[in-house]
């Protein structure tokens, strides 16, 4: 089975016209992960500059996912579907085979 982060960047590969904001916890602290073609980056933290390090940990906890419109303006997203849970998300990943 895939890791999350790498699922959801499999997604939006598959979804060039959508970006993911992902809301995570990870060891207590909560952090924002925007997934666009591919490629994650942390909205509230550093990224590692390799893109083997996964920017959402296996351990972390999904809180809730928005489906945006691509391009991503942050003042004033364009959303697709709003605080998706892990579950229905895992749905959606499987209607696209990821």
């Amino acid at each position: 089975m895939n890791p999350i982060g790498k699922r959801l960047e499999q997604y939006t590969t598959k979804r060039p016209q959508e970006v993911l904001l992902v809301t995570v916890e990870i060891a207590d602290e909560q952090d924002k992960v925007a997934i666009f073609k591919g490629f994650s980056s942390s909205l509230m933290r550093s990224t590692a500059f390799d893109p083997d390090v996964p920017v959402i940990p296996d351990e972390a906890k999904v809180v809730s996912i928005d489906r945006i419109a691509s391009p991503y303006n942050p003042e004033s997203p364009r959303y697709i579907q709003r605080e998706i849970s892990w579950e229905a998300m895992e749905t959606i990943l499987a209607e696209v085979g990821v």
